[in-house]
Parts: C-alpha cells; sequence; structure tokens
C-alpha cells in the first residue's frame, strides 16, 4: 500500500482526494499548511506528494524546492495540483521540482492515472541495479553484499529470505513499513504466514549485519513497524 501525502488547505478538496484515494488502495495523510506537510514529512517519507500551490504560510512550490534540495527527501514523486494554468505557472511548478502539473479543476480518474504514472517513472530502473546505504553495498546481480570495515573489504553472509528484506529496505529508506506491508512485498501476497515471522527474519538479518557493524541500520519503529534508516549511530530497538 503506497503512502501518499496530501497537501490541501481547502478542507472539502482535500477530503475528497482523500476519500478517492482510499477507495483506490491508498493509505492517506492530510496536511493543510507547509508546515504541517513538513512535520508529516520528517515523520515518514511519503511514497508520493500531491500539493496545492497556494498555501498559508509557504508556497508548495516553495516546499518543493526545500524538498529537491534536501538528500533525504530529493526523490520523493511530487504531482503539484492548483487552479493556476498559464504556461509559465506550469514551467515554475516543473522547474521547482515537481513531477507533473494538474490543473484544478480535475477528475479522480486523471489524478489515479498521473500518479501511477509517476510511480512507475520514479519506481527503480532495474531491479538488478546496486543499492549502496551507509558504505552497505547490495548487488542483486550476483547476490553479494558488502561492506568496507578497517580497509577490509568483507562480504556479509544472510539467507535468500534475508536478502530479499534487506534488498526492499535499502530500496525503500526512512520509509516504515508494517509486518503486513514487509510480507506482502518481501514474501509475497499469495504466502500465508504469520506476521511475527517477519520479526524472526528481522533479527536474522541485524545478526548478519553485526559484524559489519550495520545491525543499527534496521530500525523498530514501535506499534508501527520497521524501517531503514540511512545514517549510522542509532541503536536498533
Amino acid at each position: 500500500m503506497s503512502h501518499v501525502l496530501v497537501v490541501e488547505d481547502e478542507s472539502a478538496i482535500a477530503e475528497l482526494i482523500s476519500i478517492n484515494l482510499r477507495h483506490a488502495g491508498y493509505e492517506v495523510t492530510i496536511a493543510a499548511t507547509a508546515d504541517q506537510a513538513q512535520a508529516a514529512v520528517d515523520r515518514v517519507l511519503p511514497d508520493l506528494v500531491l500539493v496545492d500551490w497556494m498555501l498559508p504560510g509557504q508556497s508548495g512550490l516553495q516546499l518543493a524546492r526545500r524538498w529537491r534540495g534536501e538528500a533525504r527527501t530529493r526523490e520523493i514523486p511530487i504531482i503539484m495540483l492548483t487552479a493556476r494554468n498559464e504556461e509559465a505557472d506550469k514551467i515554475a511548478g516543473l522547474d521547482a521540482g515537481a513531477d507533473d502539473y494538474l490543473t484544478k479543476p480535475f477528475s479522480p480518474k486523471e489524478l489515479l492515472a498521473r500518479m501511477r504514472a509517476v510511480l512507475r517513472r520514479k519506481a527503480p530502473e532495474a531491479l538488478d541495479s546496486p543499492v549502496e546505504v551507509a558504505g552497505l553495498k547490495l548487488d542483486p546481480a550476483t547476490r553479494r553484499v558488502t561492506r568496507r570495515v578497517d580497509d577490509e573489504l568483507r562480504e556479509v553472509k544472510m539467507g535468500p529470505t534475508e536478502f530479499r528484506l534487506l534488498h526492499f529496505l535499502m530500496t525503500h529508506p526512512e520509509r516504515v513499513h508494517s509486518r503486513a506491508q514487509l510480507l506482502d512485498r518481501v514474501w509475497g501476497d499469495h504466502v500465508f504466514i504469520e506476521e511475527r515471522t517477519v520479526d524472526v527474519h528481522v533479527k536474522r538479518l541485524r545478526e548478519a549485519l553485526a559484524p559489519v557493524q550495520c545491525s543499527a541500520l534496521i530500525e523498530t519503529v514501535r506499534g508501527a513497524g520497521y524501517r531503514m534508516t540511512q545514517q549510522l549511530g542509532s541503536v536498533a530497538a
């Protein structure tokens, strides 16, 4: 389930968008101001942001520029929603970092289609592309996980399930994933196993990462699930 942040100060419009997105299977958070939107992003990185141009205090344009300028939020997909339909406005929105620009009024079907298109474009270009977080490198093509410790390149040994779990977490850093979401994305929704199974494999994954000093990358978010942080130094619960 993708998490969408809707940044819209008109409550009726925000609620209408929210209803349609939830019916389509999205998890939705609503923010009415730029400050609320920033606070929501600071808590949990959304999979996509729908942001109105005109907001109290700070514009959606300024928000987009800020997020594109910070490493943690640089890759968030952003669709700008606005009544401004001049070509110069669209160019300004796209130049600020928006991935798409939708003028009001718009149909829910068009919005959902634009969202799907943006999410497809923002998905990893190739599942076989190597990924790296905090010096930890995973190469799906060779199925190797390595990290340099004290000038020595060390290979991390782990089982196939832990490898898939690590790959998913590394390609979705800083996002909180519930046990149900991890079961769906790592094991597949056709597999009927208990959610506590996730805890067992997370424990095994942390144990595998301990020799290369990376177990703390896998954080427990109490009452929510698990997250891979991009910075070492925190302690895994």
